[in-house]
């Protein structure tokens, strides 16, 4: 398991001040929520298996399912998921497709097809790619692990509905903002629009997501 981080990513000062100078309602944001900052949190299988077994269902929900699955594992792990049965992770609750996803991860892990070790040298785009693949990951939640997992510091997730209401309160008074208008207005806070777009979500609910 990944070590929780105690402070902010080392980027974080920088990026902040930056923005504020740049962007006078970005900065009236940031200022509102001192102290406050991304951290990572899980190790990379377990973030990816749990965004699987988490999707379309509630938070309680996906809890319960997790806490059921991990009983069935013991311990989980790539090695261990891969050698399962589908029936056996299904019966966690999982449903069977969900339960191929995970296992399809699972493999794609153990073969080094996703491997960790390789990421810090890839660019975003490269790990994004190399996550699709597996069967159960979009680029949404692709790009939600590059933020909440790898702290990639200028991930611009624009599929994101949140997001683009928060931007729509800040810049257009709450009229709808369209995925062009929303990347034209994210031009200025490169190459820190992971900090933005987090700030962002901070200003539709203070307390910061967990991925």
């Amino acid at each position: 398991m990944t070590e929780l981080a105690l402070g902010p990513p080392p980027y974080w000062a920088a990026a902040c001040e930056r923005l504020a100078a740049v962007d006078p309602p970005l900065g009236r944001i940031i200022s509102s929520y001192p102290g406050m900052f991304l951290v990572s949190r899980g190790d990379p299988f377990l973030t990816l298996a749990r965004s699987i077994v988490g999707q379309q269902i509630s938070v309680k929900a996906a809890q319960a399912v997790w806490q059921r699955f991990e009983s069935a594992c013991g311990i989980v792990t790539p090695q261990r998921v891969a050698r399962m049965r589908l029936t056996t992770i299904a019966n966690a609750g999982l449903s069977l497709r969900k339960a191929e996803y995970v296992k399809d991860l699972a493999r794609r892990f153990v073969s080094g097809e996703v491997d960790p070790q390789r990421w810090p040298a890839l660019d975003d785009e490269a790990i994004i790619d190399e996550l699709v693949r597996v069967r159960g990951i979009g680029r949404w939640t692709a790009e939600m692990f590059l933020i909440f997992n790898l702290l990639r510091p200028d991930v611009f997730p624009v599929d994101d509905l949140g997001l683009l209401r928060a931007i729509s309160l800040a810049y257009r008074d709450g009229q709808p903002v369209s995925k062009a208008d929303a990347l034209s207005i994210s031009d200025r806070w490169q190459p820190w629009r992971t900090v933005a777009t987090w700030y962002l979500w901070r200003s539709l609910d203070p307390v910061p997501v967990e991925y």
